[in-house]
């Protein structure tokens, strides 16, 4: 079993590199963005609580967050792997995650981050702005969005580097270069 997380600021590519990290490995992915996405378009319980939080623009507690991913888990017990995206965002949620994992008698095993600037990710977003009308994509949201990510979820990165699991790679780029650089991480693993 291969789990891998895909880590970067919003708009950094996280989704278009999953595709193709999913494509080639047969991985399962979970995006708590997908997640939290169809939770409130489906109006559950859930989904009427993480709507609210979204649309104040903060991040969805931990154990929300966490209860969700859990259940995403444990819906695919013969998955090949899985491909985190957006998860985890703290320190807190990294621990759970790999107490998930070790529950299933595996791990993480690679945590990559796509490298991008916050002026490069705010150009990004304007233009996804014109092709999809996501509600995080406003910009009083998006600013929280983007001042979570650089200020706070980006402590989680040396949590993965301590244990010697993170890659980086440049984001900045073709989608294709940047997926080669993604691939030749994830293709070195000896899972």
């Amino acid at each position: 079993m291969l789990n891998v997380i895909l880590f970067g600021p919003p708009g950094a590519g996280k989704g278009t590199q999953s595709e193709r990290l999913i494509e080639k490995y047969g991985l399962c992915h979970i995006s708590t963005g997908d997640l939290f996405r169809w939770h409130t378009k489906n109006d559950t319980e859930l989904g009427k609580r993480v709507k609210e939080i979204i649309n104040s623009g903060q991040l969805v507690s931990d154990d929300i967050t966490i209860a969700m991913l859990k259940h995403e888990v444990e819906k695919n017990p013969e998955a090949n792997g899985f491909l985190f995206d957006g998860f985890p965002r703290t320190v807190d949620q990294a621990k759970a995650l790999d107490a998930l994992m070790e529950s299933m008698n595996t791990s993480i095993h690679a945590v990559i981050e796509l490298k991008v600037t916050e002026d490069e990710v705010r150009q990004r977003i304007a233009k996804r702005k014109q092709l999809e009308n996501r509600a995080d994509d406003a910009s009083d949201k998006l600013d929280r969005r983007i001042g979570e990510y650089f200020n706070k979820t980006v402590h989680v990165l040396p949590f993965y580097e301590e244990q010697g699991r993170l890659s980086t790679v440049n984001g900045i780029g073709d989608i294709e270069t940047i997926f080669a650089d993604i691939d030749k991480t994830v293709s070195a693993l000896e899972v």
